[in-house]
């Protein structure tokens, strides 16, 4: 290496390594070699560029990533799983022999699917480097960091002296919101929701890396039972949940017939009178155990083992005894809405049951809600789904099309089933009331609504500020954690009573006069 590289280099080392260290120097790599080369000319350039990967190597610049030598992800560059367990079982080595602490976090994205499927593999990509990217932002430099599965990332601390329950909280809090950063993307703006468990380098269960991996995912499960952007820590009373899928298609379909997989209810809200317009029928699976397991985790059991059927049978049962509880109750609820899926829609007999089910509990069709995926519209349905779906709507029963926009269902289609009311998908709705963009395309899908003569209702309000902005923009009902959890049905005569009476406490807008 020529004097002049070599001690550009040198000055480079002493200046910049101990500010910009690791990833941050890259991107002041434009300006060092331009420097470089009106400094030193060619030969100095050449010996920056051998030398400025060993800087960046002794700066410490692959250490979130996993190390120089590990195996990387084409998409985010980042370790894949078997480099984050043999990094894992590391740190687990030297807090067991030093008395240090650490954690790990595993997180995440909760709708990465449903972004791929709408949006292509290419922005499914992009919003993976960029989570990457954000989560690596939150963390100090010798923490790391891997790309687990299409939709996982685990993070495992560098250990350290200090880490109690309050900072693994606090960092989990910042790489989630980090990660849940808007990404532009097509002209539009995309946001997503993330998931996070973690356990403590103290609270391994276990004596091995493996159960500590194990115990932050079964951290994660819990998070995610609990619905989008949940986070969870472990602890000693949470198994975790990493059996074979057989295992699992075999206690999901035991559940299902003893009666632990059951409805929980939740509530749908009138924007025009506050008062409760009908509740949502959904699935969830109280292990006596466990405790409650996410459906993300069962349904998918359920459908490999071809019990879909039977769930909806379940759940169709659910909701009519529900109806009928409240009725008895004196409690006003008009209707509740249960899902379908194209598996169940292709039962030849599913119009003969529900209209047979209905008439064995004395309740009119209007009660029952018929739910279906906009993609069931999408996938050209057969003769079979065509005429159920037609059946039930001609029998009096409203025909909801669920996540809507999501499917790129035609205007054509819509008529044809006899849609009543569309279910606008929550990745339109989320932080609506904080970016115009957002507000756009609820506009345009409400006005369309509207000369289609159809009702709206919109998922996933979370917000006083959400809810407030669909009102304004003249949607029909709104559903969502900010209205109301799923609840068992227990639960849910309480529900509507402490809501009633918020309503009657409401104060009265305007001035009174005599």
């Amino acid at each position: 290496m020529t004097n002049t590289g070599s001690g550009i280099l040198a000055r480079l080392r002493k200046t910049l390594a101990p500010a910009v260290a690791g990833p941050a120097l890259l991107a002041f790599l434009p300006a060092l070699t331009l420097a470089t080369f009106w400094l030193g000319g060619e030969t100095a350039l050449l010996a920056v560029a051998l030398g400025l990967p060993v800087l960046f190597a002794a700066a410490g610049g692959f250490s979130k990533l996993g190390g120089s030598s590990a195996p990387r992800d084409a998409v985010t560059g980042m370790m894949l799983r078997d480099g984050f367990e043999q990094e894992a079982a590391r740190i687990h080595a030297e807090c067991s022999e030093g008395g240090l602490r650490s954690a790990i976090f595993i997180l995440e994205l909760d709708d990465h699917r449903e972004l791929t499927d709408r949006h292509g593999q290419e922005a499914g990509d992009r919003f993976m480097q960029h989570c990457g990217a954000q989560i690596v932002s939150a963390l100090r430099q010798n923490d790391i960091v891997a790309r687990i599965s299409d939709s996982r990332f685990a993070v495992c601390l560098a250990p350290t002296l200090q880490l109690d329950l309050e900072l693994c909280i606090q960092l989990a809090g910042r790489m989630q919101a980090a990660t849940e950063e808007p990404l532009p993307l097509d002209g539009t703006t995309i946001y997503m929701t993330s998931s996070m468990g973690f356990c403590q380098h103290g609270r391994v269960p276990g004596a091995t890396s493996t159960e500590w991996i194990s115990a932050a995912a079964a951290a994660l499960s819990e998070a995610q039972g609990n619905g989008p952007g949940g986070i969870r820590a472990f602890s000693a009373d949470m198994p975790g949940r990493t059996g074979s899928r057989s295992t699992l298609r075999e206690e999901a379909a035991a559940a299902l017939e003893s009666g632990q997989i059951q409805a929980w209810f939740q509530p749908q809200i009138c924007t025009d009178t506050g008062r409760v317009s009908g509740f949502e029928a959904l699935a969830r699976w109280l292990h006596p155990v466990q405790g409650l397991i996410p459906p993300s985790t069962f349904l998918p059991a359920l459908e490999e083992a071809g019990l879909m059927d039977r769930l909806s049978q379940v759940m169709l049962y659910n909701a009519l005894v529900a109806i009928k509880a409240w009725d008895d109750a004196g409690v006003t609820v008009p209707c509740v809405g249960v899902n379908f899926a194209t598996q169940e829609l292709r039962n030849p007999g599913l119009s003969g049951r529900i209209k047979w089910e209905l008439e064995r509990f004395g309740l009119s069709a209007d009660r029952l809600c018929v739910e279906i995926l906009e993609t069931v519209m999408t996938d050209q349905p057969d003769d079979v789904v065509t005429r159920n779906i037609l059946a039930l709507s001609e029998m009096g029963c409203p025909i909801d099309l669920d996540d809507f926009g999501t499917g790129h269902a035609s205007i054509s289609a819509v008529r044809r089933f006899n849609i009543s009311r569309i279910k606008i998908d929550r990745t339109f709705v989320m932080k609506a009331d904080q970016d115009p963009e957002q507000q756009k395309l609820i506009s345009a899908i409400l006005t369309m609504a509207e000369r289609l003569e159809l009702d709206t209702l919109a998922e996933g309000v979370e917000t006083a500020g959400e809810h407030a902005l669909l009102a304004q923009l003249g949607c029909g009902h709104v559903q969502g954690f900010g209205i109301g959890r799923p609840m068992p049905f227990d639960q849910t005569l309480d529900w509507i009573t402490a809501h009633e009476a918020k309503l009657q406490d409401a104060p009265v807008i305007g001035r009174r006069t005599p």
